[in-house]
C-alpha cells in the first residue's frame, strides 16, 4: 500500500486541492494515521462514522476494521476522488455538513463510533454536535487545534479550564492519545496538533437538568476576570445579596473564581440556583 504522502503526492498530481474555505490539511504522516486507528475502539460490529475524510488517506486505514463505514464530505471534488479510491471497501461517502448529521439516520439505535480530523474553524461546535447524540456513540477519536485539546483535557485551577472542558468531561472520559507536529500534513497549518479518545459514559452522580447546570456553568464563565458571586449575579440576572446567600446554602465561597470550580461543586451550585 502506498505510503500516506504518496497516496495524497497522487492524487494532488491528478488535480487534488486543498480548499482554505473549509479548512482542508492532508494528514500524510503514517505514525499518526497508525496511532489513531490504535487508539480507537472498533468492533467487527461497530458502525463507524469517519468525518472529513479528505482524500481518504485515513479512511483506506479504518474501512477494513469494520463491516460498514460512512464519510461525511462536503467537498464534492473530494467526494468523486473518495468513491474512485474506496471502490474496493464499503464505504458510503455521504454529502453533507456534519454539523447536521443526525447518526440515526446512519445506523439506526445502535452504537457507532466516530473519527475525525475536525476542522478548526468548526472544532468546538461538531464535538458539542456529536456529543448531544452520545446515546448513540460509544466513543470518538478526534484530531484537534492542540489548544483546543489542552482546554478539552483542563482540571479545575488552570486557567484554560472552562466551558469546553466542563461540557466534554460530564460526557466522556478524556485521553490524550499524542500531540502532531504541523509537518504531519500537506499543505502545512500555521499551529499544532493533538489525537484525542473521549469515551463516552454518564457523568457519575450528575442529577441535574443539563440546561439548568449550563445556565449556571455559562454565568460563572460569563465574566472569567471577576469573583463567582459577581459574575453569577450578571449572568443570571440576580442581586447579588441573593447569590450570596443560595452559594452560602451550597457552601460554596462568593470570592471564589469560575476557573477554580469542579464539576462536582457545579453540581451542587446548580442546586442551589433552581
Amino acid at each position: 500500500m502506498e505510503s500516506a504522502a504518496e497516496y495524497t503526492q497522487r492524487l494532488v498530481k491528478h488535480g487534488a486541492r486543498a480548499l482554505k474555505s473549509m479548512g482542508q490539511n492532508f494528514l500524510i504522516n503514517d505514525e499518526v494515521i497508525e496511532e489513531i486507528v490504535a487508539a480507537s475502539v472498533l468492533q467487527k460490529d461497530t458502525p463507524l462514522v469517519e468525518i472529513g475524510p479528505g482524500l481518504g488517506v485515513l479512511t483506506r486505514k479504518l474501512a477494513p476494521k469494520v463491516p460498514k463505514m460512512w464519510a461525511i464530505e462536503l467537498d464534492q471534488q473530494k467526494i468523486n476522488l473518495l468513491y474512485k479510491e474506496l471502490k474496493e471497501h464499503s464505504v458510503e461517502v455521504v454529502h453533507q455538513d456534519a454539523l447536521k448529521v443526525n447518526l440515526r439516520d446512519l445506523w439506526g439505535d445502535r452504537m457507532g463510533y466516530l473519527i475525525g480530523n475536525l476542522p478548526y474553524y468548526i472544532t468546538s461546535p461538531l464535538i458539542m454536535h456529536f456529543l448531544e447524540q452520545a446515546d448513540l456513540l460509544s466513543g470518538m477519536t478526534i484530531m484537534v487545534q492542540k489548544e483546543v485539546a489542552d482546554r478539552i483535557n483542563a482540571r479545575p485551577g488552570t486557567k484554560i479550564y472552562g466551558i469546553l472542558s466542563i461540557a466534554v468531561q460530564i460526557s466522556a472520559n478524556v485521553t490524550k492519545v499524542m500531540d502532531v507536529s504541523a509537518n504531519s500534513f500537506w499543505p502545512v497549518p500555521k499551529v499544532d496538533s493533538a489525537v484525542i479518545r473521549l469515551d463516552l459514559r454518564p457523568y457519575p452522580g450528575f442529577d441535574v437538568d443539563k440546561k439548568d447546570f449550563f445556565r449556571v456553568v455559562k454565568a460563572a464563565f460569563s465574566q472569567r476576570r471577576k469573583t463567582l458571586g459577581n459574575s453569577l449575579a450578571g449572568g443570571l440576572g440576580l442581586k447579588k445579596e441573593e447569590v450570596i446567600e443560595r452559594m452560602q446554602c451550597a457552601g460554596i465561597s462568593d470570592g471564589r473564581r469560575a476557573e477554580s470550580l469542579s464539576i462536582e461543586e457545579f453540581i451542587v451550585l446548580t442546586k442551589s440556583f433552581i
